[in-house]
């Protein structure tokens, strides 16, 4: 009986030291399983990833103001009107006192034919403005297209030298007037501006060729002096030799060029022989136009 009773008392022993053991090992599994959700993601989140602090309206409009500050569009500078082309010499003078007199204008004549948007890069590599003055028989094609808004969008001035280059005092005053407005238009068509200069072919003009260049707005001008037409000229160092060393040279010199290859050769030695000379060029911007008040 006592063997009995001792062999029942051990298994309740057993069994309430095996109870005992689970519960253990079950708070052991659930205190672990607490420790592992308490590791958030934020614990470990690197710089990259940080929330991004918080921007007030006024924080936020300052910088959208700073954007379009950055995007605005630069102001161009305005060239102040200070020169006038004297219609009876044709030279380039100061309107008033106090402005440099010692100045000469570079134009170009029959533009843009074979050289003149190479003529324009060098120009622009010399830091000297000019006047291309354009035939519109040169602008028949979108090649002579691009040609016109390469020159006009690396700086410089276009002119109007009618559309197919004729003695006006040779044709109708209907056509006179369908020789400068249609070159007009098309030039204003290719580059968004119309010519404010007009020369005409030759160097003769009418009446009626200059009451409509008024009409249109444009400055009239022939030049002082140019030799790159004739026979004895047509070599870029003969050229440059007589452009620079010639009697007519004086201040405000109106100097013709043309878009031809010898010309283009000549360009350095003329400007640099000016410049020798302690002449400085005319922004054509600077002389006064049909509308200005001076």
């Amino acid at each position: 009986m006592k063997k009995k009773y001792l062999w029942s008392l051990l298994l309740v022993l057993g069994l309430i030291l095996f109870t005992a053991c689970q519960d253990e090992a079950t708070s052991e599994d659930s205190s672990q399983q607490d420790n592992t959700e308490d590791v958030t993601p934020s614990d470990e989140t690197s710089d990259d990833m940080a929330p991004e602090e918080d921007v007030s309206d006024d924080d936020q409009s300052e910088a959208s103001d700073d954007v379009e500050e950055d995007e605005a569009e630069p102001v161009e500078e305005t060239v102040e009107v200070n020169y006038q082309i004297n219609q009876g010499n044709w030279r380039v003078e100061p309107l008033t006192d106090g402005v440099e007199s010692k100045v000469a204008l570079l134009t170009i004549d029959d533009a843009p034919d074979q050289h003149a948007v190479e003529m324009a890069h060098i120009l622009k590599d010399l830091d000297v403005p000019a006047i291309f003055f354009v035939n519109g028989h040169f602008l028949e094609t979108d090649e002579k297209h691009e040609n016109l808004k390469e020159i006009y969008e690396l700086g410089f001035t276009i002119g109007n030298h009618t559309y197919n280059h004729p003695n006006l005092k040779e044709i109708s005053v209907a056509e006179q007037r369908e020789q400068l407005v249609a070159l007009n238009d098309k030039v204003e068509a290719i580059i968004g501006e119309r010519p404010t200069f007009f020369r005409a072919p030759f160097g003769v003009n009418t009446d009626d060729s200059l009451a409509i260049a008024e009409e249109e707005n444009m400055v009239v001008m022939n030049w002082t002096y140019g030799y790159d037409w004739e026979k004895q000229y047509q070599d870029s160092e003969a050229l440059a030799d007589i452009m620079v060393n010639t009697e007519f040279l004086n201040e405000g010199a109106n100097l013709l060029m043309h878009d031809r290859e010898w010309t283009k050769n000549a360009l350095e030695a003329i400007v640099s022989g000016l410049r020798d000379k302690g002449y400085t060029f005319v922004e054509p911007e600077a002389i006064k136009g049909v509308n200005d008040e001076i």
